[in-house]
């Protein structure tokens, strides 16, 4: 298998390559396989020489929402790596395995509005179309118009609406073997030098909040849709908390005193009580567990079910 693996054009395979490496949280010990993809024709080629052996894979992007098992994986960690950008006047069409922050800075330097709010996000696009990531009260599902992926059977695309976009939601979230490949977005014309402003000073927040050194994946858990919140917690929360008709989960898991705790070299940040952070040398089973407890204690305190914003491999 091996052998026709690398056989194949635009793809590459390493053997017990260390999940650690391949996440933010820097957590994960090794994956019998990695294959990085560098072009459309060669995944359904990869996938049919996975079949074939019956070996498990699991697909993923730039690993910013992981977590990977100190155990690691007996099967292939798959990514798909094409990093084109194109655009057509005000669209663009980009493949997933590019950098979410090249994309941005792409848009902006052609003057197109519509992700500037995005800047500073890590990942890759794929993730970002997966996840419907969004910063500033806006998601990139604002701007898609449809995402091509492959189902096992050939590639499809489909348009904005068939993706079943929600908050951090996609239908992609919920067909595991749809992969995404590429999206194709609208933007509106603007000043370059306006976005750029503007990019600038969110990234300067972000980085503040989120050092682009720290091992972390941003925000753990999902914030809460204050319409779905029960009336007697929603009573409980201060208008000034609620932003675009959401309350942070930050707000409760403060409340519940998530701010330093840790286990192991796993810790809550002392400002900002929905950042999970790697000191360095953090284990997957410290994280879950303080994760675990931090559910745990929002749930038995305000009878709230928190969510994770984080998907585990495998």
């Amino acid at each position: 298998m091996l052998s026709r693996l690398r056989a194949i054009p635009c793809l590459s395979v390493s053997e017990h390559a260390p999940l650690s490496a391949c996440t933010r949280f820097g957590i994960g010990g090794p994956a019998r396989f990695l294959i990085d993809i560098g072009a459309e024709e060669a995944l359904p080629l990869a996938l049919a020489e996975l079949s074939i052996t019956n070996l498990p894979f699991v697909l993923i992007g730039g690993g910013t929402n992981l977590i990977a098992y100190d155990a690691g994986f007996d099967g292939a960690i798959v990514r798909y790596r094409a990093p084109r950008i194109d655009c057509s006047g005000a669209t663009v069409r980009v493949e997933a395995g590019a950098v979410l922050q090249d994309l941005v800075d792409f848009t902006i330097d052609r003057g197109l509005r519509g992700l500037e709010t995005m800047t500073g996000i890590p990942g890759w696009v794929g993730g970002a179309v997966y996840g419907n990531a969004g910063a500033y009260g806006h998601s990139i599902d604002e701007r898609i118009e449809s995402v091509r992926f492959f189902e096992g059977l050939g590639f499809r695309e489909i348009g904005n609406a068939e993706c079943e976009f929600a908050y951090r939601e996609s239908i992609f979230k919920r067909r595991k073997n749809w992969l995404v490949t590429s999206a194709t977005l609208r933007l509106d014309p603007a000043d370059p030098a306006e976005l750029r402003a503007t990019a600038g000073g969110i990234r300067k927040i972000r980085d503040d909040k989120y050092p682009p050194s720290m091992r972390c994946a941003g925000s753990i858990f999902k914030n809460l849709i204050l319409a779905q919140i029960p009336d007697s917690v929603r009573a409980q929360v201060p208008a000034r908390v609620i932003r675009e008709g959401k309350v942070p989960s930050a707000h409760f898991l403060e409340s519940v005193g998530a701010k330093g705790m840790s286990r192991g070299a796993i810790r809550v940040a002392d400002y900002h009580a929905n950042l999970i952070y790697n000191e360095g040398g953090g284990t997957s089973a410290d994280l879950r567990e303080l994760i675990d407890e931090l559910k745990s204690r929002v749930s038995n305190q305000f009878g709230l079910e928190l969510e994770e914003e984080v998907q585990y491999v495998p």
